[in-house]
């Protein structure tokens, strides 16, 4: 911890001036005004250097859903397992012998994007995580505003268990 007054910038920095890492190719020198991500996490489309709108990515609260045979619940826990090794996104994993839920955040552009990536995730991994034979039979994509509003009026997604894979 360091101490100094209330509102004094630390030693040796009085000229230097704070700077982002790693600006992308749609940086805009002249667009001072803005600071990155809202208070929602949404980024507002802006000016490209060709004059072109671009449009950030935004966070998307995703729920997985997929079914199918029986499978051995320890097959089933070791697939989520390793997809969940393979991607530490996931957030949380709930499991039965014959269906999942997967829940955990997304960076997209927009919401077909998410909805895009999410869908292609049990296929992609079914056989790298070794994954149970099931389909996906729903899907929830939701924004990060939409997502607050729900937890806070008490009607959002269950309580969900520590991070991690856990049987329902």
């Amino acid at each position: 911890m360091r101490r100094a007054r209330p509102g004094a910038p630390p030693r040796g920095t009085a000229e230097r001036a704070l700077t982002s890492v790693g600006a992308g190719a749609d940086f805009d020198d002249g667009d001072e005004g803005r600071e990155g991500p809202d208070a929602t996490g949404s980024r507002e489309p802006g000016p490209s250097k060709r004059g072109q709108d671009t449009e950030r990515s935004r966070l998307w609260y995703i729920t997985l859903s997929v079914s199918g045979t029986d499978t051995p619940l320890t097959e089933v826990r070791r697939g989520l397992e390793q997809l969940a090794h393979d991607h530490p996104f996931l957030l949380t994993s709930r499991y039965a012998g014959d269906h999942a839920e997967i829940r955990y955040w997304e960076e997209a552009r927009d919401l077909h994007d998410a909805a895009a990536v999410a869908l292609r995730l049990w296929g992609e991994h079914r056989s790298t995580a070794k994954l149970p034979p099931w389909e996906i039979v729903g899907l929830e994509v939701i924004d990060r505003d939409t997502y607050h509003q729900r937890v806070a009026e008490g009607y959002g997604p269950p309580p969900a268990a520590p991070v991690g894979v856990h049987p329902y």
